[in-house]
């Protein structure tokens, strides 16, 4: 391995690992400069929204954020390209495709602050976010088989446990849209978002952990 390769394996786990982070908390830091704004009844997109007075904050972390799991892959492929360069190659692919359209094209089409206003903006945004958290959904999965298959039974059950739990956070996301629940605790759409979002990175954000270990000790 070339020292320039190196370097870009090296750095990508810490990447990785800021943007879990940020993107977890970013939400909670704005939040109290948007006056009216829950993160409990509101999604993290409609931050930049906009009306809102933290929107350039938000968009501009989005974008770097992406660009975090984009400098994150090579050290990924480094990590699990000898145990299966098929299953290794769909979880890059879905992670692209996450880091582009839920991340980076937020920066430049954003929703409306009501959902009954739909801009072509708000559409693109929509189509975008859709697609990429619906892929990043079954990275844990992928995960999960990739560490069982290379004899990483910890990160493996991590990994199960993680996408059980996201996918039924995100469930009850995609419920909380809908009439019927909006007198109930299922109309929380931005608690459940957030924790479909801390379960599906919670499986890399060990990875990334374990790595760095190895990497400092």
């Amino acid at each position: 391995m070339s020292s320039r390769t190196g370097f870009i394996t090296k750095y990508g786990w810490y990447a990785l690992l800021i943007a879990i982070i940020g993107d977890l908390l970013i939400p909670f830091i704005l939040a109290p400069f948007y006056e009216g704004y829950s993160n409990t009844s509101m999604t993290i997109s409609a931050l930049g929204n906009s009306q809102s007075p933290v929107r350039s904050v938000f968009n501009i972390w989005m974008f770097i954020e992406g660009i975090l799991f984009l400098a994150a892959i090579p050290a990924l492929y480094d990590n699990y390209h000898k145990v299966s360069k098929i299953l290794l190659f769909m979880t890059i692919i879905f992670i692209i495709i996450f880091a582009v359209g839920a991340c980076i094209l937020t920066c430049f089409f954003s929703v409306n602050e009501s959902k009954d206003v739909v801009t072509a903006a708000s559409i693109i945004h929509g189509v975008g976010s859709v697609i990429g958290f619906t892929l990043f959904l079954f990275v844990p999965l992928l995960l999960a088989i990739l560490s069982f298959k290379g004899n990483d039974k910890i990160t493996g059950i991590i990994s199960v446990i993680s996408f059980i739990l996201a996918f039924l956070f995100f469930v009850l996301f995609i419920l909380a849209d809908k009439p019927e629940f909006s007198k109930t605790i299922a109309a929380k759409e931005g608690l459940w978002q957030r924790m479909n979002l801390l379960f599906m990175y919670l499986p890399l954000g060990y990875i990334s952990l374990t790595n760095i270990y190895k990497l400092i000790r």
